[in-house]
């Protein structure tokens, strides 16, 4: 089921400075979450295991079942959404796992999404959204008029923003000749002392900025899509929150994701955020 994978010299890079300890493997099927007897195979590769649990109070009575099997005993790696590259806390070292579909995601793009594992794991965010809405996961709910799938899609999204304000500033400083230290961009961001010296990865660079590119073309008319009921609130909230990752320019209402007061504040701001703007669209 599982298989160490070979890296690049440029994402090997990225390891050595970010999550040099992390383990990485291939994985031999496509999956949302791995059921516990398969994920525990990852006993046999790494030095140990350590599951996450969370109280059930986090959750809505209506929650969706994967999210109730997330936060209980049972070893759960991976939730619906999380792409092609995930990776998890829940072993000894962190284990980043590359699904099948990798077979035919461009090069460059895989190479991004495993670096971006990588500095995931070195900035010391979550691995997934609950662990990071906690209790305000139930107040999300409360507040959104949704159903508990279009929940799930707007947390991941909300979640994915915030991370996105932690990384970007990372893969930022990798730029050839510019003017951000890569060393004290990841202190910044992960509240550490700075290293003495981390090295630039420009090939990496250019696929984090090429991803972006390929996002701005909808970002323009994403308020009108939902007035015409061309797209969700929820879809359109996880288009414009991949969108942060990569720093560019958010139309309203989704521009108040973009801030050092959503970074600094997380949950109970994406919270808030969610209550006003679906007030203000109600309205």
């Amino acid at each position: 089921m599982f298989s160490r994978r070979s890296l690049s010299d440029d994402v090997a890079a990225v390891r050595d400075a970010y999550a040099p300890d992390a383990l990485v493997v291939d994985v031999d099927a496509d999956f949302e979450t791995l059921p516990p007897e398969t994920a525990e195979e990852l006993g046999l590769l790494a030095d140990g295991l350590d599951p996450a649990a969370y109280p059930a109070e986090w959750l809505p009575e209506d929650a969706p079942a994967i999210l109730r099997r997330y936060a209980g005993t049972d070893f759960t790696v991976g939730t619906p959404g999380d792409g092609t590259v995930v990776w998890t806390s829940q072993t000894e070292p962190p284990t980043v796992l590359v699904k099948q579909r990798a077979e035919g995601t461009p090069d460059a793009f895989l190479q991004f999404l495993l670096a971006e594992a990588f500095v995931e794991i070195g900035v010391g965010v979550p691995e997934q959204f609950l662990p990071f809405f906690g209790e305000s996961y139930a107040e999300l709910a409360a507040a959104t008029p949704t159903d508990p799938a279009d929940t799930y899609q707007l947390a991941a999204a909300l979640f994915d923003a915030w991370v996105g304000l932690h990384t970007r500033e990372v893969f930022a400083s990798w730029e050839p000749d510019g003017e951000t230290d890569p060393a004290a961009a990841l202190a910044d961001v992960s509240g550490t002392e700075p290293a003495e010296e981390l090295p630039t990865h420009p090939a990496v660079f250019d696929a984090w900025a090429d991803a972006g590119d390929r996002l701005a073309g909808r970002l323009d008319d994403l308020a009108g899509e939902i007035a015409r009921g061309e797209t969700t609130f929820p879809a359109a909230t996880e288009y414009a929150c991949a969108a942060v990752k990569h720093g560019l320019e958010l139309p309203a209402p989704f521009g108040a994701l973009d801030t050092a007061a959503y970074r600094d504040h997380g949950a109970d701001f994406a919270v808030e955020w969610a209550r006003k703007t679906y007030d203000q669209l109600e309205e």
